[in-house]
């Protein structure tokens, strides 16, 4: 009898789901296996009596198939193996169970290009149509797109932001200038940096006081636009070839830009315009997007390792988790819903929308219907969305989040 709980309690272990992380299991594989093994018990030699102990193991064992894949089923994490099979609209747990619905248009032009989108107040999302030279605006209620050429060829737009009067800002990589697009006539006006050498403005983003802030990769720069007098200063952060990517500003008020090309995140004080930067604990750490949440944290994606990171910048501490994906996952685009982080894994063809929920330090995933093609940045809408720019296929995407059930 003993001998039959030991056999048992062993294939038990094998099968809880606490060791879900080493395996691709899920609870329909479990109860697959149960049926399984009962099968194969059933196809015993029946001339051969079976022993009362490996009679007792058995059931015992067959049961524990059952019990695993019941636990599994109402695990507060959700498997990503279940989810990419089925979707993963739904997530188990009753108190904070989500439904996400993530709805995709193509863009008018061919090979756009979507860059960086941008969610207004009116419900639209505008994106930066970076090989087309243009800029779009979708009204995902109508399921329109109006397209806005821009003046100068080979512009390269890259990032956009909207100012109080609903102009659209935008970074021009290619020719090296901030643009701001006048929506109701679609004129541009051209902001062209005074500097001896190339700047290829990257991410722009707006501070309390209307000021314009703005990136700089190949240039190793960090650029500021006051749209009253035109003036533009540049700014250079202490680490050489930094390539300064994202950036947020933090519930200080300082603006934090994620430097792509160390393992470093800087903060500058928008008053004294002083750099400082933070090291990341792990040299081959590359954070390239970033996002900021109501309790002063800075979350950024750690594209190189498959990793999301947690800065405190209260005193410099540094937390990180493995991307369900793995190393080789690529986190990318990042925003903040309220206290939750969702970011997007571009290693694969199949992206996959991720949410980590700080105070479980849970995970979930959701395929990306078109694939996504590399969604490199996306953004909150006022809804409580999330708007992206999914580049390689040609498509923006909304994903609207609410309550399961509902």
């Amino acid at each position: 009898m003993f001998r039959a709980i030991f056999i048992a309690n062993v294939l038990a272990g094998f099968l809880d789901p606490s060791r879900e992380a080493a395996s691709n299991d899920c609870a329909e594989s479990l109860f697959a296996g149960a049926n399984n093994f009962w099968s194969k018990a059933m196809k015993v030699d029946r001339s051969r009596a079976l022993s009362p102990t490996a009679a007792i193991a058995g059931a015992l064992a067959l049961l524990s198939f059952y019990a695993a894949g019941s636990r599994h089923a109402i695990a507060r994490e959700a498997c990503a193996h279940c989810a990419a099979a089925r979707g993963a609209i739904e997530v188990k747990d009753q108190t904070t169970a989500l439904r996400v619905e993530i709805r995709e248009w193509p863009t008018p032009t061919r090979n756009t290009h979507p860059h960086d989108p941008l969610a207004t107040p009116d419900g639209a999302i505008w994106y930066a149509g970076q090989k087309a030279n243009l800029l779009g605006r979708l009204d995902p209620a109508a399921g329109k797109i109006r397209e806005y050429p821009l003046k100068s060829s080979d512009s390269g737009p890259h990032g956009l932001v909207a100012d109080k009067s609903g102009a659209i800002w935008f970074t021009a990589q290619g020719k090296g200038y901030i643009g701001k697009l006048d929506p109701a006539s679609g004129e541009v006006r051209e902001y062209v940096p005074k500097s001896a050498r190339p700047v290829d403005p990257h991410t722009p983003i707006f501070d309390r006081n209307g000021v314009l802030w703005f990136t700089a990769q190949s240039a190793n720069l960090i650029g500021r636009l006051d749209p009253l007098t035109g003036e533009i200063t540049l700014l250079s952060p202490p680490t050489k070839d930094s390539a300064p990517y994202g950036l947020v500003f933090g519930a200080d008020g300082a603006l934090y830009v994620a430097e792509f090309g160390a393992n470093k995140i800087a903060r500058l004080d928008p008053t004294t315009l002083r750099i400082e930067e933070f090291a990341l604990p792990h040299e081959d750490a590359r954070p390239r997007r970033i996002a900021a949440t109501g309790d002063g944290y800075i979350w950024y994606t750690d594209f190189t390792r498959g990793r999301l990171g947690r800065l405190n910048p209260r005193n410099g501490e540094v937390v990180d988790w493995a991307s369900p994906g793995g190393a080789q996952s690529g986190p990318y685009a990042i925003a903040a819903l309220g206290d939750d982080l969702w970011y997007v894994e571009t290693g694969d063809e199949q992206n996959m929308l991720v949410r980590f929920d700080p105070k479980t330090q849970g995970f979930e995933r959701w395929p990306i219907p078109s694939g996504g093609g590399v969604v490199r940045n996306m953004v909150a809408t006022p809804a409580g969305g999330l708007a992206l720019a999914c580049s390689g296929v040609d498509k923006i995407a909304l994903v609207t989040i609410s309550p399961a059930g509902k």
